[in-house]
């Protein structure tokens, strides 16, 4: 089963053009979807969980119409938002219960097989007793995961799910994502290029509200082979190089500036030309939207 979203377009009242003219083909597996913080990923995750309607366009999830079936889409769909409250004085477990009478699990026995399920494998069962107010981010992240697991979703949307964990909370919660994500349709929205990297077979890249590109990692990495060429500068060169050069990226390694450039030509001047990285195309793709 694959999503399909066709020529989706959002305007707020502000007149901010959120999603301007989408069209995605997500598969089953893990998707990533990239892009900097407004470039519309929230608006489209909004959208395909049924949250707001979109001005025009349609998507389809196997043969449901997500628009226009929405009970039957929130009966099959898991969801994460970037930002979620939880009941800080509740434990874990009676938290995992109560959204799971919210999601329809009426019979007791089978309720508490499923949340006892969740919370063992979400590493969560030693401490369901313990009130989520004193949990980590990580943890806070694990639960919100288990709760958009109940039910057991054919698809779960996940909304920036690392920021701001510490790098054990970020690989515990993306080896979950991963053992998630063989069976069923699972996209991951984040601007953490490593979090695509590392997890995902298909990915897209959105700026402004368009699709920059979509592909697999390996394919989208393989159309900028070649083009990619880096090079350490004086900070006094700066200027220079970004009015003579297409810059995607400038960090400070050592306290010097390497940046990285964009070139079809062989270039001199001391460029040395690299494999890319996933990083490369996305800074290439970012800077070519604005």
């Amino acid at each position: 089963m694959e999503l399909v979203i066709s020529n989706l377009s959002k305007t707020y009242s502000n007149g901010v053009r959120a999603l301007d003219s989408i069209s995605l083909t997500i598969p089953q597996g893990m998707f990533g979807l990239l892009g900097p913080n407004g470039a519309g990923k929230s608006s489209l995750m909004r959208t395909i969980a049924t949250l707001q309607e979109p001005d025009s366009g349609s998507i389809a999830f196997g043969d449901v119409d997500v628009l226009k079936q929405k009970e039957k889409v929130r009966q099959i769909l898991g969801y994460l938002p970037q930002e979620f409250g939880l009941y800080p004085n509740l434990s874990a477990e009676t938290i995992l219960d109560h959204f799971a009478v919210l999601k329809g699990i009426t019979n007791s026995r089978e309720r508490k097989e499923q949340v006892q399920y969740l919370l063992n494998r979400t590493n969560l069962l030693e401490n369901k007793k313990k009130h989520v107010g004193g949990f980590s981010g990580g943890m806070k992240q694990r639960l919100g995961i288990a709760i958009a697991l109940l039910g057991n979703p054919k698809l779960i949307i996940v909304d920036e799910p690392t920021a701001g964990l510490d790098p054990t909370e970020r690989h515990r919660f993306l080896n979950l994502l991963s053992e998630l994500g063989e069976n069923i349709v699972i996209i991951l929205s984040t601007h953490i290029v490593d979090d695509v990297r590392e997890l995902c077979s298909n990915m897209a890249i959105i700026n402004k509200g368009k699709v920059a590109l979509s592909g697999s990692p390996e394919s989208v990495i393989e159309n900028v082979s070649g083009k990619i060429w880096k090079r350490f500068v004086e900070k006094h060169e700066m200027q220079s190089i970004t009015d003579n050069y297409s810059v995607i990226s400038t960090r400070m390694i050592a306290g010097k500036p390497l940046v990285h450039v964009y070139s079809d030509e062989q270039l001199s001047d001391g460029f040395i030309n690299i494999e890319p990285d996933l990083e490369d195309v996305y800074f290439h793709q970012i800077s070519m939207i604005q």
